[in-house]
């Protein structure tokens, strides 16, 4: 456990409600944002009395565990709506749940700073994703029917991503699941949610073994985040869509490169 003091809880809270708010505002990439937000704005990176390398992987595996978590409430509330198609959910789940441990202990074995540099380029990737996607967020519904053939592979490769970066990585599992099944644009969010909740905890599971997770602090992330994302569902009606996901791309580059620049290799 870190001697953190109550302002870096406080702060938590509040990060995890920013998460929320933008996962509610534009439907989807905000838990990119839980990493950086923890490092630095909550400021676990200026602890002193602790290598740098143990803290960013401490922050990778914390923040997996609350976007996990997180991920599962809302498939239930998905689910209770009719929104997840749980047969391909299961199995894209099951598959990217061993993508997500193999790429989790390839993270674990990167340099501290070297995974946080590889990860603000795999931010401007996203943020590219988000600029050019459209009012559906660019997913656009599959006219394929299900494909062992494209999901295995499909679900083991998001996995590893989403392992090896510590993210819940919605973003990849609902193009992944429309290339790969039939399912349509609005099951695909909804099924996504299992797949996230499981690569999140189970990225947390490996970091947790090396014991490399706060719980407390992915508590107070879960909760802010309940809280952000009732706020966010709530104000997206007020702007256009696409605005804010030109918004919320030009802020995810700025905070890549920040965080670049904080860890050079």
């Amino acid at each position: 456990m870190l001697p953190l003091a109550p302002l870096h809880y406080v702060l938590s809270a509040v990060s995890g409600f920013v998460v929320g708010f933008t996962l509610g505002l534009i439907g989807g990439g905000g838990s990119i944002l839980a990493i950086p937000l923890l490092l630095y704005f909550v400021g676990l990176a200026n602890l002193g009395g602790y290598p740098p390398d143990y803290i960013d992987h401490l922050v990778v595996g914390t923040t997996a565990l609350a976007v996990g978590l997180n991920a599962f409430i809302n498939a239930y509330m998905h689910w209770r709506r009719g929104n997840v198609a749980l047969r391909e959910g299961a199995v894209f789940a099951g598959v990217g749940a061993v993508g997500s441990f193999v790429g989790a202990n390839v993270g674990l074995g990167v340099r501290g700073e070297l995974l946080l540099f590889l990860f603000g380029i795999f931010m401007i990737a996203v943020a590219v994703y988000v600029w050019k996607g459209d009012g559906d967020g660019g997913r656009r519904a599959s006219r394929r029917g299900s494909s062992w053939a494209r999901l295995v592979p499909t679900a083991f490769a998001v996995g590893f991503a989403s392992g090896f970066f510590g993210i819940g990585g919605g973003f990849l599992v609902v193009p992944g699941l429309l290339f790969s099944t039939g399912v349509d644009i609005l099951k695909a969010v909804g099924t996504s949610l299992i797949s996230v909740g499981t690569f999140g905890v189970v990225t947390a599971a490996a970091y947790l073994l090396k014991g490399l997770v706060e719980p407390l602090i992915s508590l107070l992330y879960l909760a802010g985040g309940v809280a952000g994302g009732y706020a966010g569902a709530r104000a997206a009606s007020a702007v256009p869509r696409r605005t804010l996901r030109k918004i919320f791309a030009g802020m995810l580059i700025a905070v890549a490169v920040y965080v670049m620049a904080r860890n050079l290799p």
